[in-house]
Parts: C-alpha cells; structure tokens; sequence
C-alpha cells in the first residue's frame, strides 16, 4: 500500500504535469510517434497486401519475408538503426518501428483479401464488374475485418514499443521508464510502465471500434442462429456488399 500511495503521490505532483518532461508532452510524442509510423506503415503495406492477395501472385514470399522481420528484435534494429544513420532520437526510433509495424499489416492485407471466396469474385465478373471494382466493391469490404486486425496489431505492438525509443535519447513514455532505472526510481518506472498499458489498451478500444463502424452490416459477426440462418448469412452478407450494380 505504501509503494500504491507513492504511486498516486508521483502522478499527482503538480511538476510532472507541466514542462517538456511533463506528462502531457511526454504522452504527446508517443501519440505522435506511433500513429505517424503506423500510417506510415499502413501506406507501404496496404496497398502491397491487397494486391498481391488480389492478382493471387507473390503473395506468399512477400508474406515469408514480411514474417521474418518479426524475428529480428526491435532493440535490434534500433541499435543497427542509430549506427546506420549516425543520429539518435527520432529517425532511429522510427525505423524500427516502422519495420515492426509492416509485417501484421501486411500479412492481414493479403490474407484477408486472397481468401474472399473465389465464387463472389465469379459472381460479381458474371454482374459486369470490372477486376477494379470487384476489388473494391467485393474483396475490400468482405476483407476488411481482418485487414484492420492487422491495423490494430500494428498499432498496439507500435505504442508498447515505443518505449524503447528513450534508450536512443527520444522522447515519449519511455523516458519514465529508462530514466527511472536509471535513478533506480521503481514509482517513475511503475508510473511509466501504467502509462504505456492505459495507452495501449485505449488504443485497442479505439481502433476496435473504428473496425466495427468500416465493417459492412453483412460481414458484421452475429450471434449464432438456427442453422439455415447461419448457411445463407454469407450470402446476404455478399448481397449487401455488392449492392445495385
């Protein structure tokens, strides 16, 4: 309880609330940081995932070699980062970010695209459509769902390892952490250390949400049904999608 009230004591100090190592600015960078690499991220390999899955080409080596850089540890790449590029602070810290998030995006993207069921995609060719629109008038939408899975992993694996990005003299939530070891501070580290989970789990809350408003009505996932309502669900979900063409 004594270790708790210090806890309270150190987030309630009026000099950690103002200032560049204050909490506001520190939470800023890291929000910053990660969705600036995230959306990065999401750019590079979006549009790679979802066309290698849609021409059904490539898609597993880019996949393999995708998978293999979440192998490599991030402090890894942050140290081979900031030697590469003789700086520290943001570029490094940025690499290796990005490197992390490109891999469950990307992997998401081209799964999620390339196991839309090959009857849809016959379907919607024997309506008219063109392969660009049965791309984004079918595969995208039934995809989705698992496309923004990749998303939200991307973005939380981002915001949790940010904080390694302290140890090449960036800011953020991390800071708490590297610092208060440094000072063998445990409240700092423990203070740091909540800010990170609270953020992260928001995070996930957030862009959980931002999938179920993307995802169409019909690909939504509904309680389970009698069992005629559960064959044809698949059907109607695929109506909806297309819509009138």
């Amino acid at each position: 309880m004594h270790f708790l009230s210090e806890v309270v004591h150190w987030f309630t100090a009026s000099s950690h609330w103002h200032g560049v190592g204050g909490i506001p600015h520190r939470m800023e960078q890291h929000v910053v940081m990660s969705v600036v690499v995230t959306v990065a991220a999401a750019a590079v390999a979006l549009p790679i995932g979802v066309w290698l899955g849609h021409v059904g080409r490539g898609g597993p080596l880019a996949v393999n070699v995708s998978n293999i850089g979440r192998a490599v540890p991030s402090f890894a790449v942050l140290v081979i980062a900031e030697q590469v590029s003789g700086e520290i602070g943001a570029v490094p810290a940025f690499a290796a970010l990005f490197l992390l998030a490109m891999p469950p995006i990307l992997t998401n993207a081209y799964t999620g695209v390339r196991g839309v069921d090959p009857e849809l995609r016959e379907a919607s060719e024997g309506m008219g459509l063109t392969p660009m629109q049965t791309l984004v008038r079918v595969e995208l939408p039934l995809a989705l769902p698992l496309i923004m899975a990749g998303v939200r992993t991307a973005a939380v694996q981002v915001v949790a390892t940010a904080t390694l990005a302290a140890v090449v003299a960036w800011g953020g939530l991390g800071r708490y952490i590297v610092d208060g070891l440094g000072a063998r501070d445990d409240v700092q580290i423990f203070a740091g250390a909540v800010m990170v989970l609270v953020l992260a789990f928001g995070t996930e809350l957030a862009l959980g949400l931002v999938q179920r408003w993307l995802t169409p009505r019909g690909v939504r996932p509904t309680r389970p049904g009698p069992p005629d309502v559960v064959k044809n669900e698949p059907f109607a979900g695929a109506a909806e999608v297309l819509g009138p063409v």
